[in-house]
């Protein structure tokens, strides 16, 4: 199995023409993404690569003065972001109520639905390894440009360890961010394969937001990991930023962006000590089961009324992300099972019933047969079983709805 990660290194610059030329290559290059974005949207988002390089290749050499793999690269960064896109939109139905019954309804939506192109405002490129980047044997980066090629120190703590032969780079993005330039490269690994039958763990996660992750192990133990001091200071953010944004001059406008920066740091930061956490509690040949959340809404009520509306939800896409390239490493697995009931089942009858779950006390009570837990614990619970059947070699297992024992 390959298994791909993103190396974030900064870059050193010796001298402002190198500079200015990152700059001028990043500017044409953003320029070219839109004149292409605005091609595939008024064309019924064609994305066939092969129809855009005839149609568009030449124009964007002649028009944007970019050399041969940038045009290629144009038009591949250009597909990406709208397939990205579709998958965003089909992820997130739109919902809406029916003002004479009251019921809800979803529509799944499309590209279809975009009523301008996508728009590129950050400048960065993409650059192919060995045409537009390499690794030179001084340790520098040799970066191609539109003046050509030039020559500058990564500065990237544990940049070593890619270096030792199993690491295989790819794709890079040249990217300036706050004065300071970066260099994302990607980079793929052949590891093992998951074994189901080496399995020694099976852990369901609830995730949340009174707590984060709520753990349950095939032995029955349960792990909690509180959410909200974590919710306050997202609020202390928020609030900020409505403060910031209220005044509207040019030097808030500054801050905003910088306070953004810092909370998406800190937001990364907790999210990989979590998964770190996860991976290491329960080592290798750990199967971790994750509840899908697309179209989930978390409820309020767990959160004291100053945080409420505040706080919609959490990074869980990136969390489970960061938790998956982890448990790669550590010859583990992640998997998603569907949501459904899993707040609302019985762990020991198996009765679905929703006002089972007490929200105001976290707690839930099944009326059938008395058994009684903390309401983060039974998802968790019913979330592990699940992962227990995926196992037992259910592709696709699910709670379906019953109303008796």
């Amino acid at each position: 199995m390959e298994m791909q990660v993103t190396i974030k290194t900064k870059l050193k610059i010796s001298n402002s023409e190198i500079a200015l030329s990152f700059s001028k290559t990043m500017e044409q290059y953003r320029q070219a993404c839109n004149y292409v974005s605005e091609y595939i949207f008024n064309h019924d988002f064609d994305m066939k690569q092969s129809r855009l390089n005839k149609e568009l290749y030449t124009k964007l050499r002649n028009l944007f003065s970019l050399k041969s793999q940038m045009a290629q690269s144009v038009i591949r960064t250009v597909i990406a972001r709208y397939k990205t896109v579709k998958t965003q939109m089909a992820r997130r139905p739109y919902k809406y109520q029916d003002q004479n019954t009251g019921e809800w309804y979803r529509e799944v939506r499309d590209l279809n639905w975009l009523h301008k192109p996508i728009s590129f405002n950050r400048p960065q490129v993409d650059l192919q390894r060995n045409r537009d980047w390499s690794y030179l044997s001084s340790g520098q980066l040799s970066i191609n440009t539109l003046d050509g090629r030039v020559k500058v120190d990564p500065i990237c703590r544990g940049f070593n360890q890619y270096l030792d032969g199993t690491w295989k780079f790819g794709l890079a993005k040249l990217l300036k961010s706050s004065g300071k330039w970066y260099l994302h490269i990607s980079a793929t690994k052949e590891v093992t394969d998951f074994d189901k039958q080496a399995v020694k763990h099976v852990v369901g996660i609830d995730r949340g937001l009174r707590f984060l992750a709520t753990s349950y192990d095939e032995q029955g133990k349960t792990a909690f990991f509180d959410g909200q001091a974590i919710m306050r200071k997202r609020a202390k953010y928020q609030k900020l930023r409505a403060t910031l944004q209220a005044k509207g001059t040019k030097s808030t406008k500054r801050r905003l962006k910088k306070l953004s920066g810092r909370e998406n740091r800190w937001i990364s930061d907790v999210n990989h000590c979590l998964s770190k956490t996860l991976v290491q509690k329960y080592g290798a040949n750990t199967l971790f089961v994750l509840e899908n959340l697309n179209g989930i809404s978390f409820e309020r009520t767990d959160l004291p009324k100053t945080l409420r509306n505040q706080n919609k939800s959490w990074a869980f896409y990136q969390l489970e992300q960061f938790l998956t390239y982890k448990a790669h490493l550590n010859n583990s697995e992640v998997v998603e099972v569907s949501a459904k009931y899993t707040s609302q089942r019985c762990p020991k009858c198996g009765v679905i019933k929703k006002d089972n779950r007490n929200h105001e006390k976290h707690e839930y009570h099944c009326d059938n047969c008395g058994y009684r837990s903390n309401d983060d614990r039974i998802g968790a619970m019913n979330i592990q079983l699940l992962g227990t059947q995926y196992i037992s070699g259910q592709e696709q297992p699910k709670f379906e709805l019953i109303t008796n024992a």
